[in-house]
């Protein structure tokens, strides 16, 4: 597959920031903004133009948590792409620093990558 046969984002798939206190955070969004939060955060669901369903996952992290290495900073976003092995070989090629294995669950295959500033970047296929 050539680097122009392939979409790279198609979508946000996540917005997760880390807090020193996630469950009063949760209380905050869910008082204040109507987010009706859980422990693992709140899925947005919506359909894409052509109809079909997706979701955008909001969550909040402890701010001590590792998920976020080996970035310092105290969020990461969550994009979701059509074919993450391809676009990780790609991203390898081109030089972007890639985190650790790709991991797949019932749910997607998951990758990461870090910008030029450090930040970490979540790569997601859903299923």
């Amino acid at each position: 597959m050539s680097k122009k046969d392939i979409t790279r984002v198609t979508g946000i798939g996540g917005v997760f920031f880390k807090s020193e206190n996630p469950k009063q955070m949760n209380e905050w969004y869910k008082t204040h903004l109507g987010i009706p939060v859980s422990d693992y955060g709140w899925s947005f669901e919506w359909k894409d133009k052509d109809g079909n369903d997706g979701m955008t996952q909001w969550s909040t992290f402890d701010a001590e948590t590792k998920y976020f290495n080996p970035s310092e900073k105290p969020f990461m976003m969550n994009y979701r792409v059509d074919n993450l092995e391809a676009l990780l070989a790609i991203l390898k090629e081109e030089g972007v620093t890639i985190v650790g294995e790709m991991e797949t669950y019932d749910y997607g295959k998951f990758g990461w990558i870090l910008d030029p500033e450090g930040n970490k970047i979540e790569l997601w296929e859903p299923m």
